[in-house]
Order: structure tokens, then sequence, then C-alpha cells
């Protein structure tokens, strides 16, 4: 009896002056209520797929942190069928690749594979998905390998320095622990919680399967029912964390680490969801400030200063909230004149905004630089699937770049004066604190705490 293929519906893409287009594609949904988008596209005979699920770091039980991400990489590590090495040997047969992927709100798992073998490797995945088996063993080495690994990220000052300053920026929000978690909550895990998480959390109502390749739509929406159909468990509906509330601001965090001889430097304070009306203008204004090899950032701190080798600001945009946020280092007798000059630099625009002629240069470095988002079937299925999840629109690609060149000199102005520190930022220093401290003066009070805090 032939299997009945599942209604999809073309879903076609917005014409549009900029010429940049996504191909054409089918929407669907499983029986078990996954969602799936298929887009055509060729020449090359192989195909991109990408399952996002709504569980990231986000929905880490309390004192689980890291939970979500250790759940999604153990997944590939044995079935109630197959073995780690019979799965392994089945993807590495037909040359395809298999990949997972973590941050606060998604969990995504990648497939890129011959197009031939699309049917096998999408079985594969749904299996991998459905039924993970966690064996014993499998999560106890993957836990020996990440304590292993918490413990050797306290010889590398930036990874410290970057969790320090998210601990501090988030405080007790849901986005307020590292993605991998900690060794304290890490060395607690067993294979129950896993099993518990994954029955729990990941299911076929918070997941999206997308699928860009030489692949007819048709036949992704049949092969996904058959792959995907028996899902069961999950939640009805993605939960969706509280409101980001007052991000930290005002306080001076230095993590004391005395063999350094470089300060690891990084400010911050409010910013915005993703998908926020105030993207496009802040994008080419930060693009300006520091988001640029060209930026005033770079020239200013490194060209004209020699203070560091790199300096960027960025925004940082989550479901419910973000940051602006500048990541740099100097040498340690010259931390407090590289966070004078810094925050005299973000001042300046915070004042005055960015001329007309820096606005167009930006606009036309952001509108060159994005088409490269959509050059594979990879990014093409990850970008496909983020304007879903994040509810950004389906024109978003195709309305860039008239958006981005629809930017005025006054809104790049407008969003500088809200989002670049108009109130002291927060500053997260890792460094040797007896060299760091004395320079501080007049910035605030200040706490140390030692590297260790942070493993």
């Amino acid at each position: 009896m032939a299997t009945k293929r599942p209604k999809s519906v073309a879903v076609k893409a917005a014409s549009a002056t900029s010429g940049l287009m996504l191909p054409t594609f089918h929407e669907s949904t499983t029986s078990s209520g996954l969602t799936v988008l298929a887009a055509q596209r060729g020449p090359l005979p192989l195909v991109a797929v990408r399952l996002a699920v709504r569980a990231g770091s986000a929905v880490d039980p309390q004192d689980k942190h890291g939970l979500a991400d250790f759940t999604a990489r153990l997944m590939r590590r044995g079935t109630a069928r197959q073995s780690a090495d019979e799965i392994d040997e089945a993807i590495e047969f037909v040359g395809a690749s298999f990949a997972v992927g973590s941050n606060e709100d998604l969990l995504s798992f990648y497939v890129t594979t011959p197009a031939e073998h699309f049917p096998a490797m999408l079985s594969l995945l749904g299996e991998l998905v459905r039924e993970p088996s966690f064996p014993e063993r499998e999560v106890e080495l993957a836990r020996e390998r990440a304590l292993a690994g918490f413990a050797n990220d306290l010889d590398d000052p930036s990874v410290i320095a970057d969790r320090a300053f998210t601990r501090a920026l988030w405080g007790k929000h849901p986005y307020g622990h590292d993605v991998g978690g900690s060794t304290a909550h890490v060395r607690t895990f067993t294979r129950e919680d896993l099993v518990r998480f994954h029955r729990e959390r990941l299911g076929p109502k918070v997941a999206l399967l997308s699928v860009v390749g030489a692949v007819e739509p048709g036949l992704v929406a049949e092969e996904a029912e058959k792959a995907f159909g028996a899902w069961k468990g999950g939640p009805d509906k993605p939960e969706q964390p509280p409101a980001a509330g007052k991000i930290a601001s005002g306080r001076i965090l230095l993590v004391d680490k005395p063999d350094q001889t470089q300060t690891q430097v990084r400010l911050g304070g409010p910013g915005f969801r993703m998908g926020h009306e105030d993207y496009f203008p802040s994008a080419a204004m930060n693009n300006v400030l520091g988001g640029g090899f060209t930026s005033r950032l770079v020239n200013e701190v490194r060209v004209e200063r020699g203070l560091t080798y790199g300096i960027n600001s960025y925004f940082d945009m989550l479901n419910v909230g973000g940051v602006f946020a500048i990541s740099t280092f100097t040498q340690t007798e010259r931390t407090r004149e590289m966070l004078d000059v810094s925050l005299a630099e973000v001042a300046k625009v915070r004042e005055s905004g960015i001329s007309a002629a820096e606005l167009k240069k930006a606009q036309r470095y952001l509108a060159g630089l994005y088409p490269l988002r959509t050059e594979t079937n990879e990014s093409v299925a990850s970008v496909i699937g983020d304007i879903r999840v994040h509810g950004l629109g389906d024109d978003w690609v195709e309305k860039f770049r008239e958006r981005l060149f629809a930017v005025k000199p006054k809104q790049t102005q407008e969003v500088a004066a809200k989002y670049l520190f108009a109130k002291a930022p927060l500053i997260v220093l890792l460094g040797k604190a007896s060299a760091v401290k004395k320079q501080l003066k007049g910035l605030g009070s200040v706490t140390v705490v030692p590297a260790s805090d942070y493993e």
C-alpha cells in the first residue's frame, strides 16, 4: 500500500528590488505535529537538513545547568536499535555528516548528505531524535570529558571572562548561565536526568525541520512523515523564558587570575530581542562604532594607541531580550587607559550619532555581506529555520537590503542614545587583580572574585 503523502503548501519568496531571493519553500506538517519546510535547490546533488528544537539552555533545570546541551550531544551515542559505532559507520559510509549545536534558545541537529541517501539519513536523524538510549557508559565518558574541559577552561582567560560576563549580566535569569553548564552541575548529571529531559523537553510540537537541496518537496514531506510521524513527547508549545528584566549595570567585577600579563575586558548593558524594530538602525550604527575592522573603536584603540590587537562591539539578541557589549583585551598596566578610551568613543556616538557618510558606508558593507548567508544549502536551511523560529517574517531575506538602506541618520542617533550605555555599563575584567584594581579608582565599587569560581 502506498504511503499517503502529507499535504504541503508552497510559500513563495516575495520579490524585492535587491534581487536577493530565497528559493520557494513548501510547508507541511507531520501527523505528530512537526512543521517541515522544504526548498528544492541545485545544482549540486546534496541536501542539508536542520532540525531546530525550542529547548535550549534557558529550559535547563535550576540545579542542572548545561543539561540541554549535554542531552543533545549524547543523542548520537546510541539508540534502541544501534550503537554509537554503528551510527558513525552508517553516516560515514554514505559520505554524510552530522552535527549538534546549542544556544540559549535552541538545540539544533544538522545533517548534510548526498541527495541519493537523503531518505536513509533523515530516517537515521528521526531514530536519533525519537529513541536515544543514552548508554550509561557513554554518559559517564561524556561527563568526564566535560569536567576535564571545564578544568582546561581555566587556562583560557577569554573563555572565563565571557562566562563571568554572562553570569553578571543576566544574574538569575535563565540566560544567566553558560550553555554548557558548570563543573558543580555537570558532575551531578545521571542517565535518568537525560532520559527525563528528552521526554519532557524535546518533541515535534516545539521543533522545526528545514530541508534544502536536490530533493523534491513532496518527497521531503513523505520522508519526514516516515521519520518523525511516530515522534512523541515534549510540550504542546514552547516554554518562553521570562522577560529579560533588568540587565546588570553600573558595577565592576574583577576576576582574579594572578598569572596574567593581560586583562580581558568586557563592557555590557541592555540591548534588544531577536527581530526587534531597532535591528536595522542598530546594525548600521554598530558597524561604524565597533562592528567592523575599520570601525571607530578599532581605529582609536588599536591603530592610534596600540592598546590591543582586537576589539569589537556587538548586539547579542535572544528570544526575550539581549545585550549590547564590547569585548577586548590589553596589557595589564594599560587597563584603565583601555576603559577610558573605549568609553569615550562610545560616548561620542551616543551623544552625536554617526555621519551620513559613515551610514552609507556601513549600509553598503552590510548589504554586500548578507548574501553570504544564503550561498550554501546549509546556510539557507539555517536561515529558513531562524526566520520561523524567531518570527522574523518570511520576507526577511528578500527585504533585508531594502530595510537596511531605508535607515536614516536620525534613527542611528536614536538607537545610539538608547543602547550605548545610557547608564553606566557593567564592567567585567579578568587579570592580575592586585595590579588592575588600583587603576579603577573613580569608576565605582569593585568586587574581586577568583577565576576558579567559573570552572
